[in-house]
C-alpha cells in the first residue's frame, strides 16, 4: 500500500471516530446535568500535573518555551470563549447549577480538531523540519489553557448566578 492510500484509511478512521463521539455528545447535550463549583479546579489540575511530568521528561528547549507560552494565552481565549458558550442555569427551587452542552461550543471543538489536522498535513508536505516533542509540548500548553479558562469562566458565572439567585 502506498503512502496515498494510508493517509487516506487514516483520515477516515479519523473522521468516523470524530463523527461517531460527535454524535454521542451532541445526544446528550440536550440534557441538564449538576454542575458542581467546588470541582471545576480536577481537570485542569490533573491535565497541569501531566504536562509538569511530560515537560520534566523532555523539557522545551529555547524558543519552544516561547511557543508554549503563546499557545497557552491562545488555548485560554479560546477556553474562555467555549466556557461561555455552556449553558448554565440555577433551578429556582433547589439553587442548584445546571449546565448543558451549547452545540456552538461541540462545534467549536471540532473546528480545533480540525485546524490541528490541517496544520498537519501543511507541516507533513511542506517538508518543515519540526521536532515532534516541540508540537506535542506546544498542543499540550494549549490544551491546559484551553481547560484551565474555560473552568474559570464558568466557575464566575456559576457563582454570579448563584449571588444572583439568593
Amino acid at each position: 500500500m502506498n503512502d496515498a492510500s494510508s493517509n487516506g484509511i487514516s483520515y477516515a478512521i479519523t473522521f468516523v471516530i470524530v463523527a461517531g463521539v460527535v454524535a454521542f455528545r451532541w445526544k446528550r447535550m440536550s440534557r441538564a446535568r449538576p454542575l458542581k463549583l467546588e470541582w471545576l479546579w480536577v481537570l485542569p489540575t490533573l491535565y497541569a500535573g501531566l504536562c509538569v511530568i511530560l515537560y520534566a521528561q523532555h523539557p522545551p528547549q529555547g524558543t519552544a518555551w516561547l511557543f508554549c507560552m503563546a499557545a497557552a494565552g491562545l488555548g485560554a481565549l479560546l477556553g474562555w470563549q467555549r466556557g461561555k458558550m455552556m449553558r448554565i442555569a440555577v433551578d429556582p427551587d433547589t439553587h442548584a447549577l445546571n449546565q448543558r452542552g451549547s452545540p456552538a461550543a461541540l462545534l467549536f471543538i471540532v473546528a480545533l480538531v480540525a485546524a490541528r489536522s490541517a496544520l498537519r498535513v501543511v507541516v507533513e508536505r511542506g517538508g518543515w523540519a519540526i521536532d515532534p516533542f516541540v508540537v506535542t509540548d506546544v498542543l499540550m500548553a494549549l490544551a491546559l489553557g484551553l481547560f484551565a479558562a474555560m473552568r474559570v469562566e464558568m466557575f464566575l458565572r456559576g457563582r454570579r448566578l448563584l449571588a444572583g439567585a439568593v
